[in-house]
């Protein structure tokens, strides 16, 4: 079964779901398009799909709205949220199971707001703000959590702010990890196998298990940051120019490349997905133009290799390199040793070139570069060799 990097334990262990696995995926920020350091985060809930999935395991996924942040209009959030699906397309990542939007977030935020409050663990102010009480959790009882050491209140609800959303309390909006703990417990029944998303454990811990009364989230899955060129992949990434999300070859704002730059550029967006995978996703990686590129090659290159094979005879899969590639991808994800199987076995020609064809198509169940969208296509002749 698939063993991950637990991000709260700091231990490699063992998913074990009974049934189906409830996963929940933190969604990026609103306040600007999603950039490549984004989507990398958002290949990790697929890749863990992709993984159980193959383990004949059902993954149920929650992803986390955009928008119910101050100062980001109703239809920017709009905007954003249908460029991320479009990314989202093209990168082959799976559709979430759920993905409410920023008004349905808000209101079961108020929900769950009210439910703390009326538990003892959250209180009113006469300004209209509602704040977590940390000194309502009894340190080692069933909703400790780990906030339970902590002193001082936070915010729950915060009175104002454009857009602003009803409540009891009056127009506002969620405080910090109200929204992610009130759509994990309404949509995943009150537990949540894998929680992917930054390392903001406690205060969310301490959130969803005051409200349930018992520990909700089985494990804390974090991947690490994204730099572009040397530049951290934490930019604006506002509109590009133009105004829309399809990007410039030239890049848009201050290291927040976005995929339509990609693409732009001429290159395949599935070289992104590709560029992913070649890093594991709890190393800090460092993309550029070259090594987009040169991911760009290698699937096309792969690509073609596929289709060449598919003309032979058919043979039995590569099963020992298939084995090795799966046991990698079981082994917390890494890619990048399944990725290195893959080119040994390209390279090896004592492999039938029927049994590379059907491991390299078994194998991109989970890569998802679509390995087999030459097969059937007419080749262009090089110029003939001298």
């Amino acid at each position: 079964m698939l063993r991950i990097h637990d991000a709260r334990t700091g231990r490699v262990q063992e998913v074990r779901p009974s049934g189906a696995l409830r996963l929940y995926a933190c969604g990026p920020s609103a306040h600007r398009y999603a950039h490549l350091g984004d989507l990398r985060a958002q290949l990790l809930p697929d890749l863990v799909r992709r993984v159980l999935e193959r383990r004949r395991v059902r993954v149920v996924v929650c992803r986390g709205a955009a928008g119910g942040e101050d100062g980001v209009p109703a239809e920017r959030v709009r905007l954003h949220e249908e460029a991320l699906s479009r990314d989202a397309a093209a990168l082959n990542l799976r559709p979430p199971e759920y993905a409410p939007d920023a008004a349905e977030s808000a209101g079961l935020a108020v929900d769950l707001v009210g439910e703390l409050v009326g538990r003892g663990h959250a209180y009113a102010t006469p300004g209209g703000a509602v704040f977590f009480d940390a000194k309502s959790l009894s340190p080692g009882g069933d909703d400790s959590g780990e906030a339970a050491v902590a002193t001082v209140d936070w915010p729950l609800w915060t009175p104002g702010g454009d857009p602003s959303f009803g409540s009891p309390w009056g127009p506002g909006l969620p405080g910090p990890h109200v929204v992610c703990s009130a759509a994990a417990l309404r949509f995943l029944g009150g537990r949540v196998d894998v929680h992917v998303g930054p390392p903001s454990a406690h205060r969310e811990r301490a959130l969803s298990e005051a409200a349930a009364g018992h520990e909700v989230v089985g494990h804390w899955l974090c991947g690490a940051g994204l730099l572009f060129e040397g530049r951290p992949m934490d930019g604006p990434a506002e509109e590009p120019a133009g105004g829309t999300a399809e990007g410039t070859a030239e890049g848009t704002a201050e290291g927040g490349v976005l995929l339509g730059d990609v693409t732009a550029a001429g290159l395949d967006p599935l070289a992104v997905r590709l560029a992913f995978l070649e890093r594991h996703y709890r190393e800090r990686a460092d993309l550029s133009w070259e090594a987009l590129r040169a991911a760009d090659a290698t699937l096309r290159r792969w690509r073609a290799r596929v289709a060449e094979w598919a003309e032979s005879p058919s043979a039995p899969m590569a099963a020992a390199y298939v084995e090795r590639a799966e046991s990698a991808f079981l082994d917390d994800l890494d890619t990048p040793s399944a990725l290195g199987v893959l080119r040994e076995l390209e390279r090896d020609d004592s492999v039938a070139p029927g049994a590379r064809f059907e491991a390299f198509l078994h194998l991109d169940l989970v890569l998802g570069l679509d390995l087999s969208t030459e097969i059937g296509k007419a080749r262009v002749e090089g110029p003939a060799r001298s």
